[in-house]
Formats: structure tokens, C-alpha cells, sequence
């Protein structure tokens, strides 16, 4: 059992109080994991919002048809799995969805209050989304590229939902924890969780002691030599 929390609600609700994403990304380098931020493009969609939760990955792609004949069942289904993924989400979790393309949004307002229904933690859509000022009113955390109002109906369809995915060579997995705030969305995979919060907590603690010498008048070289850290 950790030494800060016991389960993912009480380490979520300390992230929060007491961590940023950079912090936490800074400790993963250390741990040799050098590549885990999304694209830089990729934020929240109020500056205010903090993501932090458990991937529920969900795999899209375009579609030219709502309704088509083909081989896969999925081409006659509109929308095609995306409902069903969404009524999957649980408690904690992050809706995270990758492939489709940037000519429609992929999240919108009814999806938020149905996730929130779920209880679920907050969407990242390496995409759109619409229905800003909804979202906004419901204060559900949504991460995209901007927003866009063109719907996902005749366009795109979800094709399967709890599958690995890749999101700007960053691979997700179902599990992983996806921490995200006006700085970036981190994902830390799910082996590597305990020992990056860890980290993260004691490398706070570190932080606050150098802003104390700093105020103080110690130099920034004298503070990284003293404290090995910055």
C-alpha cells in the first residue's frame, strides 16, 4: 500500500491538491520515460480544467456513410460503437480517443452528462469537440484540438472500445493514467503509476524547499547544488 493513498480516488484527489502535470512529468524522465506527453496542441478546453484519471481507450475512424452496406456490421450501424462505449465508462475513468480525422467533432454535450452520469473523470479527444459552453456548464474536463461544430454522423464511427491505442507514438493502454492540465496531457502507464507519484509527491516537497532558499536570496545554481534538483 502506498504511503500517500490508498486507492485511485484518494491518489486522484492528491494529484490535484498538490501536483501539476510538469512535476509529474519531470519524474518520469528521471525513470527513463522520455516520450509520454501528447501532442502540444492537445490541451483542455478551459485553462482551469485538470484531467486525471484511468484510460478508457476508444479506437475511431472515418466513415463517408452513416449507414453502409459492407462486410463489417459495425459500416450499417450510425455512430457504430460510439454509444456503447460511452455507456461502458466507469468511475475514475478518462474517455481517450484516437484515429478519425480533424473534420468533425468526436465529443460533444449529451455525451458529457452521460459520462458524468457514469462517473466517469473526463474525455481526451485527439480531435474536436462541440457544444462548448454545455461542457462548460456541466464542468466535465475535455481535451481536444478545438472545437468544432460539423457532427461525427455521416462522417466517423467508433469500431471498438478497452483496446490499445496510439496517440502521437505514445501508446495508451486500458488502465494506463492519463493526467492532464493547461500545460499537457501526460500519460504514465499503469506499471510505472505508483513509483511515478511517489516521485512526484517527494519531488513537490523538494520544490517548495527551493522556493523557500529562492525567496530567500539563494541562486539558482547554489539552489540546484544544494538540493539536486530545479
Amino acid at each position: 500500500m502506498s504511503q500517500y493513498w490508498s486507492d485511485d480516488s484518494m491518489l486522484f484527489s492528491l494529484v490535484r491538491e498538490k501536483l501539476f502535470v510538469a512535476l509529474v512529468g519531470d519524474v518520469m524522465d528521471t525513470m527513463g520515460l522520455h516520450h509520454q506527453f501528447l501532442n502540444s496542441q492537445l490541451k483542455p478546453i478551459d485553462p482551469q480544467m485538470v484531467i486525471i484519471g484511468r484510460a478508457m481507450p476508444v479506437l475511431a475512424a472515418d466513415f463517408y456513410q452513416q449507414q453502409a452496406t459492407g462486410h463489417n456490421e459495425i459500416s450499417e450501424k450510425p455512430f457504430g460503437l460510439l454509444f456503447q462505449a460511452v455507456d461502458d465508462l466507469k468511475k475514475n475513468e478518462v474517455f481517450v480517443c484516437a484515429g478519425g480525422s480533424l473534420r468533425y467533432a468526436q465529443w460533444g454535450g449529451l455525451m458529457t452528462m452521460r459520462a458524468l452520469q457514469c462517473g466517469a473523470a473526463g474525455a481526451v479527444i485527439h480531435g474536436h469537440h462541440r457544444d462548448t459552453n454545455e461542457i462548460l456548464h456541466l464542468d466535465f474536463p475535455v481535451a481536444s484540438f478545438g472545437s468544432y461544430a460539423q457532427a461525427i454522423g455521416p462522417r466517423g464511427k467508433v469500431v471498438d472500445w478497452r483496446v490499445p491505442i496510439e496517440l502521437d507514438g505514445i501508446r495508451v493502454m486500458p488502465g494506463d493514467v492519463i493526467y492532464g492540465d493547461r500545460d499537457g496531457i501526460l500519460v504514465i502507464p499503469a506499471q510505472a503509476v505508483d513509483d511515478a507519484f511517489h516521485g512526484a509527491f517527494e519531488k513537490a516537497e523538494g520544490e517548495n524547499k527551493i522556493s523557500a532558499a529562492i525567496k530567500s536570496g539563494m541562486t539558482t545554481v547554489d539552489a540546484y547544488s544544494t538540493f539536486g534538483m530545479m
